[in-house]
């Protein structure tokens, strides 16, 4: 059985950005793969110290010093077959716990250990407001993938405007997915 986890961010469990969550965790589910879920709003995440000189145990064995809830999300991301990162929108860039993760995740996994490298992965955005910013922001997360040699395999933006079809389609996403995991992508980038 294959291993997904979805990785989320938004302080509102029950907006927008839930509700994709929930949709593409339902179509993984079914399709037979086991779901882990991470929602980062309910974890112990400290921003990056920058600590020795800027490269700390970070550059030197793939590790951080901070003593928080980041060790455990990183072991769940290299265990898992794939990772789908969802975040709501906030001036066009993912929400701030989800930077702060991902900047430790980045200097962990890109400078030591690589273990995330070739995870092919789903990104999504989702804002409430205008909708505009979500282009920007799946620009940015699939930046630091690329630091770390991973590989969005979708990118998808979800607004207000687009959530009557777009839900749906994050369930058909989630079991396409899967079964891609499973499978092999038929694709090569």
């Amino acid at each position: 059985m294959k291993k997904v986890a979805v990785i989320w961010s938004s302080p509102n469990t029950n907006g927008l950005t839930a509700s994709a969550k929930d949709q593409i965790s339902k179509g993984i589910a079914e399709a037979g793969a086991k779901v882990c879920e991470i929602h980062l709003n309910s974890k112990n995440i400290e921003h990056c110290r920058a600590c020795g000189n800027g490269w700390g145990t970070c550059n030197k064995n793939g590790s951080c010093v901070i003593g928080d809830d980041f060790a455990d999300i990183y072991n769940t991301l290299k265990e898992a077959d794939g990772i789908v990162w969802i975040s709501a929108v906030y001036w066009s860039d993912m929400t701030e716990c989800f930077k702060a993760f991902f900047d430790r995740l980045r200097r962990c996994d890109a400078t030591f250990s690589h273990s995330l490298a070739e995870k092919r992965c789903i990104l999504i955005a989702c804002a409430g407001g205008t909708g505009r910013g979500t282009l920007e922001c799946l620009t940015q997360l699939e930046r630091g993938l690329v630091h770390m040699g991973m590989r969005a395999y979708d990118r998808i933006p979800v607004v207000r405007f687009n959530k009557d079809y777009m839900l749906p389609a994050l369930y058909e996403a989630g079991k396409t997915y899967t079964d891609c995991l499973e499978n092999g992508f038929d694709m090569y980038y």
